[in-house]
């Protein structure tokens, strides 16, 4: 009984970071080598970042540097989603809690009414404004454009995954 009650501990704090790591910032910087000019390049991410709500913060034509913000809402399915990934959680160990201290009362089912603070902590915390950079540069070994962006992971795999332009991405 003792090593189940210790095991369900365990999970209970696995569930914890799990919860809260789903607010975690995951900014990545990612440079890529296009073969098309800068205007081109530059035309298209301005109208790509701005079809996704962006906002042109800042331009500095000195160092080809433009700085982006857009407001990122949470999504309602991975609320829904960690509120009752935390129910079934809570409900879980007060089964436990219930079997140790052999009680015939349903005390600790009670436990089950705070699932819902997981969702609304991952509602308030989702809540945020992003940034995205870009920086445009000439290769001196050929004759591609290095582009490199720093933004959200997710926003970085659906421009790759949407860019027209033959590239290759270096590391």
């Amino acid at each position: 009984m003792t090593s189940t009650f210790l095991l369900t501990i365990l999970l209970m704090i696995g569930l914890f970071f799990f919860i809260r790591g789903s607010i975690k910032d995951r900014t990545e910087i990612v440079t890529i080598a296009c073969q098309d000019n800068q205007d081109n390049i530059l035309s298209y991410l301005r109208d790509y970042f701005q079809t996704r709500s962006y906002k042109v913060i800042s331009i500095e034509p000195e160092t080809n540097k433009v700085s982006l913000e857009g407001l990122v809402s949470p999504s309602v399915f991975l609320t829904v989603f960690l509120s009752l990934l935390a129910g079934s959680g809570l409900f879980c160990f007060a089964l436990v809690l219930s079997m140790l201290f052999s009680t015939e009362t349903y005390l600790f089912i009670w436990l089950v009414i705070f699932s819902p603070l997981a969702g609304f902590f991952y509602w308030k915390g989702a809540r945020k404004v992003e940034k995205v950079v870009f920086r445009l540069d000439e290769n001196n070994q050929s004759t591609d454009t290095l582009i490199t962006i720093q933004a959200h992971r997710d926003e970085l795999i659906q421009l790759q995954t949407n860019f027209p332009f033959n590239y290759s991405v270096k590391e």
